[in-house]
């Protein structure tokens, strides 16, 4: 089993740290893993990506080609990556941050309007953690205690808050195509 997620965004929407936190996951749950990052010079409101790749055996690569799951939360990083999935792949993103949600090709689609989820849970900085519930909820690949333990470890303060964004995601989301 090897497979690549690619988180992207913009500075400040926690792309990074939803990376750490897939990644801790793993290997919790006995996989190999490697996260990899990249962000634009500004501190806030440029691009962002994170990328893991989680495997059962050595990894012998650190960069995510074309990702098995493409988790996406800016228009901008929606027209760079989305694309980048590999075939039948899945691609989440927020329909609120990426009105245009068009692509072709053969990809499986889900949608969570997470930054609203997280403004309704009180603060739109949770609004990662909604994204990665919805990972957790749409594909098989890591188990939910893994994912709340690295969550746990990752984020000790305001965790109940954190706690229910994830489970917020997992309800939520929903598979469009």
């Amino acid at each position: 089993m090897k497979a690549g997620i690619r988180i992207s965004g913009f500075g400040g929407q926690g792309i990074i740290l939803s990376g750490v936190i897939v990644g801790k996951a793993a290997v919790n749950q006995g996989f190999n893993a490697v996260q990899t990052q990249s962000y634009g010079p500004e501190a806030r409101g440029g691009s962002t990506r994170s990328e893991v790749v989680i495997s059962d055996e050595e990894i012998d690569y650190p960069k995510v080609e074309s990702a098995s799951v493409s988790i996406i939360m800016s228009q901008e990083a929606f027209y760079k990556y989305a694309s980048r999935t590999k075939r039948e792949g899945l691609i989440i993103y927020d329909p609120e941050l990426i009105p245009d949600h068009k692509i072709d090709g053969d990809f499986k689609l889900a949608e969570i309007n997470a930054t609203r989820i997280a403004s309704e849970l009180g603060t739109k900085i949770v609004a990662n953690i909604v994204m990665l519930g919805a990972f957790n909820e749409m594909c098989s690949l890591l188990s939910k205690d893994s994912m709340t333990e690295a969550i746990k470890d990752s984020i000790p303060k305001m965790l109940d808050l954190n706690l229910n964004a994830f489970e917020a995601g997992i309800n939520k989301v929903k598979l469009v195509k």
